[in-house]
């Protein structure tokens, strides 16, 4: 779909918001692609984000899947919002297994108060993909507030 984004600025504001997330530090994650209505996010393997057969633990596969669709939906709202999840659904599909994940969300409506989102999330293993998880996220936009 083509969106236009209610930020010209929404880039930067998508960029600065991830910044600030320590926990996207703390596990590794980077911010890779951001568009009006799309987001990318990738997450390099490492053992410490594991479960014991050692593919990438489910909460860190879910964790990335509802950060990259808050930023694909974050993209498209006012200039003062923020933007906080309120449901998401993750189907794991295949065993989080290769040398990163990516996570890829795109915004399938758009609202004055509610965004949806899906998010596909890739095992990425000797250079190819593979669906691990698939993600239906909800977020609300919450106006005039400094937390973004």
């Amino acid at each position: 779909m083509d969106f236009t984004p209610k930020d010209p600025n929404f880039r930067e504001k998508v960029k600065d918001s991830f910044r600030r997330q320590r926990f996207m530090e703390l596990i590794g994650a980077e911010l890779t692609s951001i568009e009006a209505g799309s987001c990318e996010i990738r997450l390099p393997y490492r053992e410490d984000l594991t479960q014991q057969h050692g593919f990438f633990h489910a909460g860190v596969i879910g964790t990335i899947a509802d950060n990259t669709a808050g930023y694909a939906g974050y993209s498209l709202m006012e200039v003062n919002a923020s933007v906080l999840t309120v449901e998401f659904k993750l189907n794991l599909l295949a065993p989080g297994k290769g040398e990163a994940l990516i996570a890829k969300a795109q915004v399938l409506k758009s609202g004055r108060t509610l965004t949806v989102c899906r998010c596909e999330v890739y095992a990425v293993n000797e250079g190819k993909e593979k669906l691990c998880a698939a993600a239906q996220v909800t977020l609300i936009q919450l106006q005039n507030t400094s937390d973004t």
